[in-house]
């Protein structure tokens, strides 16, 4: 065997390092994937795609679970006709806590992670809204949201 050929040989074996991935960015990238649901779920809800700043900073000190939980009058019914922007609701919020997790993992610092999980608050917030006034127009027996 010819030296060029066991060096052809050795060199063909030997695999490039693969680069360690940042787990802080990977963390981003599911918070940007989650977002971008949010926002499709905002469309689908007709909502603007973008929550109102002031619900932002409303928001922005509260857990998401409290989001949820002072939106709708205690013991308020959901008529059926308000499932679909009720589902799109708690899917929002579902999503809002997965981004702020992830953004309390990344810590205070990371502005990314932060507005990321105000804005989803703020989405929650805005949608379980949506729900409830939904619930409060919309008769027991139908009507449309």
């Amino acid at each position: 065997m010819t030296i060029a050929a066991v060096v052809g040989a050795s060199v063909s074996c030997v695999r490039p390092p693969v680069p360690k991935q940042d787990p802080n960015l990977v963390k981003r990238i599911e918070i940007s994937n989650l977002w971008t649901q949010v926002r499709q779920w905002r469309s689908e809800a007709k909502m603007n795609l973008d929550p109102p700043q002031s619900m932002m900073q409303w928001t922005r000190d509260k857990s998401v679970r409290d989001v949820k939980q002072k939106t709708c009058r205690e013991g308020q019914p959901e008529p059926t006709t308000c499932s679909d922007i009720c589902s799109i609701a708690d899917n929002i919020c579902d999503n809002a806590e997965r981004i702020c997790t992830i953004a309390e993992e990344l810590g205070k610092q990371d502005d990314f992670a932060q507005e990321k999980c105000s804005s989803a608050k703020a989405s929650c917030r805005e949608a379980k809204q949506r729900c409830c006034g939904c619930s409060e127009s919309a008769p027991a027996t139908g009507g449309t949201w």
